[in-house]
């Protein structure tokens, strides 16, 4: 069974994704979340095509924290529908995954 997933959030801005990698790691909600600065989105919202820069965060979890993980994560965005997505982990070190449950809340 797979118990570990990636974890893609998007912000409008490299302090709000360092805000909330920083509550999520703090918070136990992940083990780490790697912040990639610039991406360009490119998307539909409310009918209008969107262009826009924004921060990627990747974040590394459990997949039973997922449900915590989007209501804090709305809880503390800007966004009014931000994205959270997860993609499970179906292999890796596992020494790695050890450190993600060592470091996440159960």
């Amino acid at each position: 069974m797979e118990t570990h997933i990636v974890i893609y959030i998007t912000s409008g801005n490299t302090e709000e994704a360092e805000n909330i990698a920083a509550g999520l790691v703090k918070e136990g909600l992940a083990a780490c979340v790697n912040i990639v600065p610039s991406i360009k989105s490119i998307y539909k919202w409310k009918g209008e095509i969107c262009n826009d820069n924004e921060s990627l965060l990747i974040a590394k979890s459990r997949k039973s924290l997922m449900g915590q993980v989007i209501e804090w994560v709305k809880k503390h965005h800007s966004y009014e529908t931000p994205e959270i997505i997860a993609i499970p982990i179906v292999d890796g070190s596992g020494d790695y995954l050890k450190w993600i449950d060592d470091s996440c809340l159960f």
